[in-house]
């Protein structure tokens, strides 16, 4: 079998550590197959496909392309991006995305791939039409329903589709209510490497990369682990940290850059520097910027905070966080909400809710015990059900489904 990989983004954001991970899990359940990957971009994901034996090809975007997207747009004007500004951008793309399909077209057919598994919304839709002749599985990390062009793109050429992931059953349940019923869906929680996400082994000094001088002993380190999107909760972080008692021996980290090109969908940097410094707690907080071993940042936390604002599709910090035995607090909504029970071995708070974060902040910061009992109950839901080497089991019958092979 030889499988094909789309990607949007050629640095390391969530869904691109999950592919890794799947092309690490399959290396391993099949050494035979071919794997292959097509970035828009060189960079770390094209490296780290490299460095697990797969091919690569970078064929890059256009710049029209790589800043096209509705992230961010909802309702009839668009919370950021007016429709009409949106559109107009689309017909302006117009040009550029057929150049780029036929040099994909050239790619896929030289390479004749068994399946096309494509990573992302715009490969998603490039691929089901670059890819005819060739099964394409979408590989879906959000929801249909929040991208109002997209979806609309996808349901008109949703019968070209071979299969779905959807990485849980809440972003499958949105995908059935938004395209309808006829896609083969098949719900796979991402994975963690639990090798390398693990309670013992180095950590970075958070401090020295924020700019920070050592911190006192007895300092609490919590951070918030995450790109620079918008949706991940940096703001609400900040504010959470702005609430606490000014006698709380603690010290906050943003930890995580910028990923996408498309605009208004995340912040700079100087926008969250600038709301620490308004909130006052410059002196509390330090920015790391991107982190190239995020299992080394959490070794360096006592409490990891996942603080994302709206339904999140799976959560990904929160399972690594638990995996490292770190004492995990989580907005508890959409696939999120899937993944821990509150209380046993993570917090759950209502997102959005900087108070609530705040309080659960405040608490585990005082309570050394539930820190310790959360993080040893939280590495043994990670050992029993995110461990990397089941995606390949999951993965495996659906690509040889779509090829119409058997095992």
């Amino acid at each position: 079998m030889k499988v094909v990989f789309l990607n949007p983004s050629a640095q390391l954001g969530g869904a691109e550590r999950v592919l890794l991970d799947v092309m690490a899990s399959i290396r391993s359940m099949e050494p035979s197959w071919e794997l292959h990957l097509i970035a828009s971009d060189a960079g770390p994901l094209v490296d780290r496909a490299t460095a697990l034996g797969a091919g690569s090809t970078v064929l890059r975007f256009p710049e029209t392309i790589a800043r096209l997207g509705d992230a961010g747009v909802r309702g009839a004007a668009g919370d950021r991006v007016g429709r009409a500004a949106l559109l107009l951008r689309v017909a302006m793309a117009l040009p550029s995305v057929g150049a780029y399909l036929f040099r994909l077209r050239c790619t896929l057919k030289r390479l004749k791939p068994d399946i096309v598994h494509t990573n992302g919304f715009k490969m998603h839709f490039l691929g089901i039409l670059s890819g005819r002749g060739f099964p394409v599985v979408w590989h879906l990390h959000d929801y249909v329903s929040s991208r109002p062009v997209m979806s609309r793109l996808l349901k008109r050429y949703r019968g070209r589709c071979a299969a779905v992931i959807a990485n849980s059953n809440s972003v499958a349940k949105d995908l059935r209510e938004t395209l309808g019923e006829g896609l083969e869906i098949h719900p796979v929680y991402n994975a963690v490497d639990l090798q390398v996400f693990t309670p013992d082994g180095p950590a970075i000094d958070l401090d020295e990369l924020s700019g920070f001088d050592p911190a006192d002993a007895g300092t609490v380190r919590v951070g918030l682990i995450a790109t620079l999107g918008r949706w991940k909760g940096q703001a609400d972080f900040l504010r959470a940290i702005s609430l606490l008692p000014s006698d709380l021996k603690i010290r906050g980290y943003v930890i995580g850059g910028a990923v996408y090109q498309t605009g208004g969908s995340q912040y700079a940097l100087k926008d969250l520097k600038d709301l620490a410094e308004r909130l006052g707690v410059s002196d509390r907080v330090g920015f790391t910027g991107f982190v190239s071993q995020p299992a080394q940042a959490m070794r360096a936390l006592d409490i990891v905070v996942h603080a994302s604002t709206h339904a999140e599709p799976f959560g990904m910090v929160i399972a690594e966080a638990m995996a490292c035995g770190r004492a995990t607090i989580a907005s508890r909504m959409g696939g999120s909400a899937e993944l821990f029970t509150s209380g046993e071995d993570a917090i759950g708070y209502r997102p959005g809710k900087a108070e609530q974060l705040s309080e659960c902040i405040n608490q585990l910061a005082r309570d050394p015990e539930l820190r310790s009992k959360l993080g040893t109950q939280g590495r043994l839901t990670a050992v029993r059900r995110y461990d990397r080497t089941r995606l390949a089991k999951e993965l495996v019958p659906v690509y040889l489904a779509c090829a119409g092979r058997t095992a």
